[in-house]
């Protein structure tokens, strides 16, 4: 098992090209993200190699979607996911980690502080709480809620230029149904990650 060559090559099939300072620091995350989870059950994936595509690859592989964006919120963290894999690949972008479990913001910034992350905060709240100071280019979220209910709890943080990005295994015919049609439009784009067979896609919203 060669875990940074398998990233390496994995990144360079999602067409990034990065630094060996940030492979460095995403495999520290993972495995800090390993030991952590045996006392906080941060993620039901346990296996480096698997968690590897489930979680770096597959976070990563929306990077070409928020390229060269000023400043992104990332709604129901968890384990600082999809936000501090694609913080370490963006670095001149700025993120905001929002989670409202007290578990998993410690272990967010117990991360952001292990690999040096200097373009990252967390904020432990409910989003329908949050009230940011500036605005976002893009608001992200990764198994976090339905589309619906995704597109509801940020309205609040919604400018004309703010684009939601949800990661879906398929996004199901009932959640298109039920998104508010007079505001919001949405387009779904497949997603290709290394080493996932199953289904995965980026729905990108825009508000009315």
């Amino acid at each position: 098992m060669n875990l940074a060559e398998d990233l390496r090559v994995g990144t360079e099939a999602l067409g990034l090209v990065l630094q060996q300072s940030q492979y460095d620091q995403l495999l520290e995350y993972l495995y800090l993200l390993e030991k952590w989870n045996d006392s906080y059950n941060l993620t039901a994936i346990r296996e480096l190699p698997r968690m590897l595509c489930y979680h770096l690859l597959d976070s990563l592989s929306i990077q070409p979607a928020i390229a060269g964006c000023r400043k992104v919120l990332d709604v129901g963290s968890g384990a600082g996911l999809p936000g501090i894999p694609l913080s370490i690949a963006m670095p001149d972008t700025n993120w905001v980690l929002i989670d409202s479990t007290a578990k998993k913001t410690r272990f967010i910034r117990q991360a952001i502080a292990h690999c040096g992350i200097r373009n990252a905060q967390v904020v432990q709240a409910r989003v329908q709480d949050y009230h940011a100071p500036d605005s976002f280019d893009f608001i992200v979220s990764r198994a976090y809620a339905s589309l619906p209910e995704f597109c509801d709890s940020v309205a609040h943080l919604l400018t004309a230029n703010t684009r939601l990005l949800t990661m879906k295994t398929g996004l199901k015919p009932q959640e298109q149904l039920q998104l508010d049609a007079a505001r919001f439009s949405f387009e779904e784009k497949m997603l290709s990650v290394p080493g996932i067979d199953e289904k995965r896609s980026l729905v990108t919203v825009t508000p009315l």
